[in-house]
């Protein structure tokens, strides 16, 4: 069976050019890697979850925020584990100085029989759309090219 999440992408517009806030993962193996590690904030889905409602939820969860707002569908990605992510957009604002993350345990050093707790996120930051897509998972950097899609269509049509 293949693992499935909900995750959001939140992005807002700042003097006319578009931003969207990343999540950079917590704990020691995420520590120094940058390019290509940062996420949309996503999470599994529990059993039988509407993924819009865990996209919520585990926004919440990882930054300490919930958007207010209608979601955009981004459709679906398949990442390079095979895990599908469903993903939505939301127009709002973050102040990335705010964030508090949940926290998970896990053995380190390895082989040590010391737990420690770690952030489940342990930052995350606004970026133009072309940093964003260096910096996302390669899978999730597609995320950036339909939220633009969108937004392109949907320009002219504000009332």
């Amino acid at each position: 069976m293949t693992a499935e999440s909900a995750g959001l992408l939140l992005f807002r517009r700042e003097a006319g050019a578009l931003l969207v806030l990343l999540a950079h993962p917590g704990g020691p193996f995420w520590r120094r890697k940058d390019l290509g590690a940062w996420s949309i904030p996503k999470g599994e889905l529990l059993a039988g979850e509407d993924p819009e409602a865990a996209a919520l939820r585990e926004f919440a969860e990882e930054l300490g925020a919930a958007p207010a707002g209608p979601l955009i569908p981004l459709g679906a990605i398949v990442q390079r584990g095979g895990k599908r992510v469903h993903a939505f957009a939301a127009e709002g604002d973050f102040d990335p100085a705010t964030m508090r993350s949940n926290t998970f345990e896990m053995e380190w050093p390895p082989r040590s029989g010391r737990m420690q707790s770690f952030p489940e996120v342990d930052r995350a930051e606004w970026f133009a759309p072309d940093v964003a897509r260096e910096k996302l998972l390669p899978a999730q950097a597609e995320l950036i090219d339909r939220l633009e899609q969108i937004l392109e269509g949907t320009a002219g049509t504000a009332a």
